[in-house]
C-alpha cells in the first residue's frame, strides 16, 4: 500500500458496492478487490452485486457486509430488469462503484442508480458511462487486472490473497457425502460450461484408476449440467469412484473441495474455488491457455495442457473445436496429470 487510507480525497467511510456479474470463476477472482478496497478505503459499508448461482461464494467473506442480487438470466434479465436492479442501488444510497465486470449493461445500472463516482475499465463496453476509466492489461493475471481499479485510491502492491467462505452448514453436508475410507482424498470437477474446455472423459477415468490403485479416494463434484460427463467418468472408470455431481448446492460444493488433498478440474470455477481454499490444484487447460489470465492462483498449483498452435481457439473456448479434432482435449495425456498431481502433493506435504 502506498498511503493511509485517510487520505483518499479526504473521504474515509464511504459506501461502497462492487457489481460482478460474470461467471463464478470472474468472482472468485474478485475477492482479493474487495479485500483491497476494504483495507484501503475503509468504507461504512461494502457491498458487493453478483448473480443469485454465486451468492455462496461471497456471503460470509469478511470483508463484505452485503450481498445483492443481480437475476440477469431470471427475474432481472433484459433493458428492464437491468434498470430495476438501478433502482434498487439508488435506494442503497452508494457514493462509489468499483466495477470490473466489462458489460455495458453493468454499466448501465451504475449510472442510471446515479452513483457519483464510477471507476471501471477503459475496455469496458459501457466506458463511457464511467466517470474514472482504468487501463487493463491484457498480459496480467486477472487478479492483478481487477486489483487495478484501486490505481484512483493510490494503487496497490502486493495482491490479497483469494477468498471463498466455507459455511458450517455446508461443511458437515459435504463430510456426510464423501465416502469413507483413510486413504487422501482426491476432488475432481470434470465439467466446464463451455465444451472445448473439458478433458475427454477417458482421461479423468484414466487418472481416477491410477489414482484409486495407490490407495486415494476419488470424488467428482459438478453442477446438474456436469452430470452426463461425471456419469461418463465413472462407467469408464469402474468401481470406485462416487460422484457427487448435481448432488450438491454450491456451498457444499465449496466445502467439498475444501476437504480435498488435491483437487483436479478444467479451466472452470471449482480450479478458482480450490485456489481460494488453499488446496493444491492440477489444472488441465484444453481449448484456453493460462496466459488468457486465468489460470489458477497460488503457489501450490500445476497446469497440464497440449503444445498446440491453433490455441486458445476464444477467450472462452467454445461450445465445438473450430477444427472438428478436439487435438487440445484428446492430446493432454493421463500420465502426465498423474505427475502433475504426485509433484503437487509432494510440494504440499513439504510446505
Amino acid at each position: 500500500m502506498r498511503r493511509p487510507a485517510s487520505t483518499i480525497d479526504g473521504d474515509p467511510g464511504a459506501s461502497v458496492v462492487v457489481p460482478q456479474t460474470s461467471f463464478l470463476g470472474d468472482v472468485v477472482l474478485t475477492t482479493p478487490l474487495l479485500t483491497a478496497i476494504r483495507r484501503r478505503l475503509q468504507p461504512r459499508r461494502l457491498a458487493v452485486v453478483v448473480r443469485a448461482d454465486a451468492r455462496a461464494l461471497v456471503e460470509g467473506h469478511p470483508d463484505v457486509d452485503t450481498v445483492l442480487i443481480d437475476d440477469k438470466h431470471g427475474a432481472d434479465r433484459g433493458l428492464g430488469g437491468a434498470l430495476r436492479v438501478a433502482r434498487r442501488l439508488r435506494r442503497e444510497g452508494f457514493d462509489l462503484a468499483v466495477v470490473p465486470h466489462r458489460s455495458l449493461r453493468t454499466a448501465l445500472a451504475v449510472a442510471a442508480a446515479g452513483i457519483p463516482r464510477r471507476v471501471g475499465f477503459a475496455a469496458s463496453r459501457g466506458a463511457w458511462l464511467f466517470s474514472e476509466r482504468v487501463p487493463r492489461d491484457p498480459a496480467r493475471h486477472d487478479v492483478e487486472r481487477n486489483l487495478a481499479l484501486m490505481a484512483p485510491f493510490g494503487g496497490w502492491d502486493e495482491p490479497p490473497a483469494l477468498h471463498v467462505p466455507v459455511r458450517p452448514e455446508a461443511a458437515a453436508r459435504a463430510r456426510d457425502l464423501l465416502p469413507s475410507g483413510d486413504g487422501p482424498l482426491v476432488v475432481m470437477a470434470p465439467g466446464s460450461v463451455w465444451a472445448t474446455k473439458r478433458w475427454a472423459a477417458e482421461g479423468f477415468a484414466a487418472l481416477a484408476r491410477r489414482l484409486l490403485a495407490g490407495g486415494a479416494r476419488v470424488v467428482l463434484t459438478g453442477s446438474a449440467d456436469d452430470v452426463p460427463v461425471a456419469d461418463r467418468v465413472v462407467a469408464l472408470a469402474g468401481a470406485g469412484v462416487a460422484s457427487l455431481a448435481g448432488r450438491t448446492d454450491l456451498a457444499t460444493s465449496i466445502a467439498l473441495i475444501d476437504r480435498a488433498a488435491v483437487l483436479v478440474a478444467n479451466d472452470s470455477a471449482p480450479m478458482h474455488i480450490a485456489c481460494a481454499r488453499g488446496i493444491p490444484v492440477v489444472a488441465v487447460f484444453c481449448a484456453t491457455t493460462p496466459a488468457l489470465g486465468y489460470g489458477p492462483w497460488g503457489p501450490r498449483t500445476r497446469v497440464v495442457q497440449a503444445d498446440l498452435d491453433c490455441r486458445p481457439c476464444g477467450r472462452h473456448g467454445g461450445r465445438r473445436c473450430p477444427r472438428g479434432t478436439e487435438d487440445c482435449m484428446r492430446l493432454v495425456e493421463p500420465e502426465r496429470v498423474f505427475a502433475a498431481v504426485r509433484d503437487v502433493w509432494r510440494a504440499d506435504a513439504a510446505a
